[in-house]
């Protein structure tokens, strides 16, 4: 069985990240984009990182020009827009697709341990989030217009788990 542990992706800046560098932490994996109406819930999970990082939060945001193309950007254009806009300072990798032929195997495997609405796999839009918890088991889906603040209570109950 594969594990959130066996993926690896590029960063923004083009550093190769392994996934199993993230055993222990919680992680928040969503698909962002620069140009979506959610797009202001950049600055909600940069707010999550900064109050529970310290804890073992990792926000780790996947940019996708998948629904509505909206984030045509390239990498140096999308990390300037997030940290000049919204001061992110989480982990941003490079563009993915998150459904289709062509998703990510990340995202692939997220969907099927996290279906959606009706047991549907597909991610229906931008800001779609998955909570992770520090064993690798994803342990919730939430929708694009799900505020981020909004589950801070599931994020610290999934800090607060004994490894």
């Amino acid at each position: 069985m594969t594990s959130i542990y066996d993926f690896k992706a590029p960063s923004i800046d083009g550093e190769l990240i392994e996934f199993d560098r993230f055993k222990g932490h919680v992680l928040l994996i969503v698909n962002t984009a620069s140009a979506c109406g959610f797009t202001p819930q950049l600055k909600e999970l940069q707010q999550l990182h900064h109050e529970l990082g310290p804890q073992g939060l990792r926000v780790i945001g996947f940019p996708c020009n998948q629904f509505g193309g909206q984030e045509p950007k390239g990498s140096q254009e999308i990390a300037q827009f997030c940290t000049q806009n919204y001061g992110v300072e989480f982990l941003l990798m490079q563009k993915v697709d998150v459904n289709g032929d062509q998703a990510h195997p990340l995202f692939s495997w997220l969907k099927s341990q996290a279906p959606g609405l009706l047991n549907t796999e597909g991610i229906k839009w931008n800001f779609t989030k998955f909570l992770v918890d520090k064993k690798g088991d994803v342990i919730h889906r939430y929708a694009p217009q799900t505020s981020p603040q909004s589950f801070k209570s599931d994020i610290e109950a999934a800090l607060g788990q004994v490894q």
